[in-house]
């Protein structure tokens, strides 16, 4: 299916239902993916989490696309995750935060926007890499 194309059609009421759900399961996938950042294997840190956020939002990402044509509906779930990840950068009332300071962190903001993003990139301009 090229960018061009419209989705599947679904009922009129089905699609902003679709869309609030993505957006919710990018807050709970966000959760779990800062609940399991601090991982080790033996005494070495393994932050598995944030490798696989990359490939959740490019799913949520693809399950907007395939519900709504339109772009900018793309960004939902990516909004929604980066909205999280800066409350959960931020500090609580007791002072608490979620997220540490070092490269873990780096790394799942890095791998959760770049390759959605870079997605969203191609889907667009997929006509200007064409050939004619």
């Amino acid at each position: 299916m090229s960018y061009r194309e419209s989705p599947a059609p679904v009922a009129p009421w089905l699609a902003p239902l679709i869309l609030a759900i993505l957006v919710i399961d990018a807050f709970i996938t966000l959760a779990m993916e800062v609940l399991y950042l601090p991982t080790y294997f033996g005494s070495t840190a393994f932050p598995l989490s944030g490798v696989l956020a990359g490939v959740v939002n490019i799913l949520l990402v693809l399950g907007v696309r395939a519900v709504s044509p339109r772009v900018a509906a793309m960004f939902l779930p990516l909004a929604a995750w980066t909205f999280g990840f800066l409350i959960c950068a931020s500090t609580g009332p007791g002072g608490d935060i979620m997220l540490a300071s070092d490269w873990r962190t780096v790394l799942l903001l890095f791998c959760g926007l770049v390759p959605p993003l870079v997605y969203i990139y191609i889907r667009v301009n997929s006509g200007l890499f064409s050939r004619r």
